[in-house]
């Protein structure tokens, strides 16, 4: 599945890529989180090849790419089977911010682990009160004036990663000296922080990665685990909030891409009557129409991550946004049809696609509802009025 805007350069990543991810495959996914564990092994083989730090920059290790190579790493791992959900929130949420906004020091200190696959960081923004109005975080940082640390206090959940993670990127809220108004901030926590408490929420998702709930009682840092400056806090989320966007995408079409495949491989093989069910317009149509979804869907992708990588901002939190509503559609659309060609063995565990019906169900809500999705493209595209 290629498309002819690609460059070379692109078109010999994505076979590549792919042909790396067949080495691992849906067995070994499975297996994995049969296991309860993260799929190190083939977070390790990636990191040897360049593609966990394709996004940043040469000088502290990274490959010097953007979100645009990235994105389509996580796609062809997907579409093979194996998708890294990790690499949505290591090199692309967390690397993005440091590599833009970090001083030199966290730089140094963390973008090569990032790339080289020797550390691995968590993102924690969602609050149990807060859901999608990021205005209603309620963890705060504030200054001890005697030592000059930071003191965080807050909740989280649906953290992915922040058990095996070495640091999770906190966004949390200081006091404007100005104003007296809270502003966001991000911070770096380390996984042994005193203070720093997770607890996994029972999920029935077939994933790797858990999910938690953190708690920061009184969690004391350093300065400099403020993310770059503290008066730029906005702009430093929202510059990690697209490329997640983006990269949820690729997720996304990645999934769905895998499920098309085993329905066609089964659309050709299966016969009843005289003919392979997939000689019927009834399965083969609705087949088609997955296929051009999911296309579709990939060249929005392609835009906002050109977008991004190219600098603009503006541009590319209203493609991302679009990006990731077609991809989401996309996907469960795809998943929910390669479960209904295979009939009862779309449900069995042989074929292992009806876990995917939960997994496609993710791509819908996080990290960004379809409905805020739809809120954001109402009023900053078509400008009108705001019903929040």
């Amino acid at each position: 599945m290629t498309t002819h805007i690609e460059s070379d350069e692109h078109k010999a990543l994505r076979e590549a890529v792919a042909a790396f991810g067949k080495r691992y495959g849906r067995d070994y996914f499975t297996r994995t989180v049969a296991e309860g564990r993260h799929p190190a092994e083939l977070w390790q083989d990636a990191a040897k090849l360049g593609y966990l730090g394709v996004n940043l920059p040469e000088e502290y290790g990274g490959g010097g790419g953007g979100i645009a190579e990235l994105s389509l790493i996580l796609e062809e791992l997907g579409a093979a089977g194996s998708p890294l959900l990790m690499l949505i929130v290591s090199p692309a949420i967390c690397g993005t911010v440091i590599a833009r906004f970090g001083t030199e020091r966290q730089k140094r200190d963390w973008l090569p682990g990032l790339a080289d696959g020797t550390r691995i960081m968590a993102f924690g923004i969602t609050e149990p009160d807060a859901g999608s109005n990021s205005h209603r975080i309620t963890t705060t940082a504030r200054r001890d004036p005697g030592s000059g640390d930071w003191i965080l206090t807050g909740r989280k959940v649906f953290v992915s990663g922040v058990d095996f993670a070495d640091a999770t990127l906190i966004v949390g809220r200081t006091e404007d000296a100005r104003t007296g108004r809270l502003k966001p901030c991000l911070f770096i926590v380390p996984r042994e922080t005193p203070g720093f408490q997770r607890r996994p929420i029972d999920m029935e998702l077939n994933a790797a990665e858990k999910q938690f709930e953190l708690v920061l009682d009184d969690v004391r840092l350093p300065a400099d685990a403020l993310v770059g400056d503290e008066d730029a806090g906005l702009l430093q989320l929202f510059a990690g909030l697209n490329p997640e966007r983006i990269m949820t995408a690729a997720f996304a079409i990645g999934m769905g891409r895998y499920a098309l495949g085993r329905a066609v491989e089964y659309a050709r093989e299966r016969t009843v009557w005289k003919t392979p069910i997939g000689a019927h317009q009834a399965i083969a149509h609705p087949l088609a129409q997955a296929r051009i979804e999911l296309e579709l869907a990939r060249l929005m992708m392609q835009k906002a991550a050109h977008l991004y990588d190219a600098g603009d901002d503006v541009g590319a939190g209203e493609a991302a946004n679009m990006a990731k509503y077609a991809a989401a559609e996309a996907c469960v659309h795809a998943v929910d049809q390669a479960v209904h060609t295979l009939g009862g063995n779309g449900l069995t565990r042989e074929f292992g696609l009806a876990s995917m019906v939960t997994a496609a169900r993710v791509s819908r809500i996080a990290p960004v509802s379809r409905e805020m999705i739809l809120n954001y493209v109402s009023h900053q595209t078509l400008g009108l009025p705001k019903s929040y």
